[in-house]
């Protein structure tokens, strides 16, 4: 009787932490598939524009396509219209169109899978019907071109978050990424762009601003705004692209929401400094070839560095930590997710290299402690917040 209660306890301690992993796997997986999951950045346009791909089936290459938001739970992503900084105003303006236009082949050679959504309701009501709602939000303002009609022109074709800047000052702000800050901030026509934009009811993003600008835009936004793709400062020190402690206790003051990037670069000081280091690197390698090394010298000096220095990936635990961060230091009503899928390249951590695995991330949650309607905020919840109040807002306004 002893060996055979002996025997029990062995199995069952042999099978217990299986079937819990099994069992926290399972419940993350549903969690996922049960609220609104919302990805306030993924590159996918911009990535259609350079190479072409039907996303509305499973795609060999990219972090998204249709099976693998399903598989993933992920419900709305907000799709990128990206300019790149170097763009001149004019051409800014016709690629953000082009881009557009690209969301919209999505939805139109599949519309039993993907919809538009141009507010928290229609993402609701896609939500429920199964649907994959597309949301739009512009990344950097220079397809407003000086112009606040433009801003009227594309509230119009449905963007409903506009990152200011990105890796340069602009006409409308400074960037983090640039070391000559032009404006102190925003320009005067930042200003504008501002104001108008709570008028018609466009969250703003200040993901990839100054310090400076973050803190004036906070001061003349009459609600609140997002870091569509931001990590913190407090895990990468050097790095202004992310929010330290100060800037996050301002944003949920003003009641916005940090939505955590998944790059490794973002996320991990380790491979911060790599990317540093590379660069550095690179810059030699250059000089050696004058500035113009072939391309197959190129291919060969990638693969011997990835060789000789293993890029230091981070991990779950790391984007959970973030979130983990954020949570104690601000509370879980100004936290979401943000991952730049197909905007980061092959910097996303170990867990989280696609859209099919967000359940990673929520089951790294729940053994953390955290409870679904506090996960539910995080996926989607908080966002849904902050669009229902700036399109009240616009909606008094007019």
């Amino acid at each position: 009787m002893k060996t055979l209660l002996l025997s029990s306890l062995v199995t069952a301690a042999l099978l217990s932490p299986t079937s819990h992993a099994d069992s926290i796997s399972d419940q993350a997986n549903a969690i996922a598939h049960r609220y609104p999951l919302i990805d306030g950045h993924i590159d996918v346009p911009y990535r259609l524009q350079e190479k072409w791909d039907d996303v509305t089936k499973a795609t060999a290459s990219g972090d998204f396509d249709y099976p693998r938001a399903k598989a993933g739970g992920l419900s709305a992503p907000f799709m990128s219209i990206y300019t790149p900084a170097t763009s001149e105003a004019g051409g800014a303006t016709n690629l953000a169109n082009v881009l557009i236009d690209q969301v919209e082949g999505i939805v139109g050679r599949a519309p039993d899978k993907f919809a538009l959504a141009r507010s928290a309701d229609d993402v609701r009501k896609q939500f429920k019907a199964g649907k994959i709602a597309l949301l739009l939000g512009m990344e950097n303002g220079a397809p407003i071109a000086g112009d606040l009609k433009n801003l009227q022109h594309f509230y119009d074709r449905g963007i409903r978050y506009i990152t200011l800047t990105h890796a340069l000052a602009n006409h409308i702000s400074d960037s983090s990424y640039d070391k000559v800050k032009v404006w102190k901030g925003l320009s005067p026509f930042g200003v504008k762009v501002v104001a108008e934009m709570n008028r018609l009811g466009i969250m703003v993003d200040i993901a990839h601003v100054s310090d400076d600008a973050f803190y004036q835009v906070l001061k003349l936004s009459k609600v609140p705004v997002i870091a569509s793709h931001s990590s913190l400062r407090h895990f990468t020190p050097d790095m202004e692209r992310n929010v330290d402690d100060d800037m996050l206790k301002a944003l949920a003051k003003n009641g916005g929401v940090i939505q955590i990037n998944f790059g490794s670069y973002f996320i991990s000081e380790a491979a911060h400094q790599y990317d540093e280091a590379k660069k550095l690197a690179e810059d030699d390698f250059k000089k050696l070839h004058n500035d113009k090394p072939s391309e197959e010298a190129t291919k060969q000096f990638e693969a011997a560095y990835k060789e000789r220095f293993p890029y230091p990936y981070a991990t779950v635990a790391d984007v959970a930590d973030h979130i983990d961060y954020a949570v104690k230091l601000i509370g879980v009503d100004h936290v979401g997710l943000g991952s730049d899928f197909d905007g980061v390249g092959d910097s996303l951590p170990v867990g989280l290299k696609d859209v099919s695995q967000y359940p990673n991330l929520i089951a790294e949650l729940l053994r953390r402690g955290y409870k679904e309607a506090d996960i539910a905020k995080i996926m989607g919840g908080n966002v849904l917040r902050v669009m229902e109040t700036v399109e009240k807002f616009a909606a008094a306004q007019k």
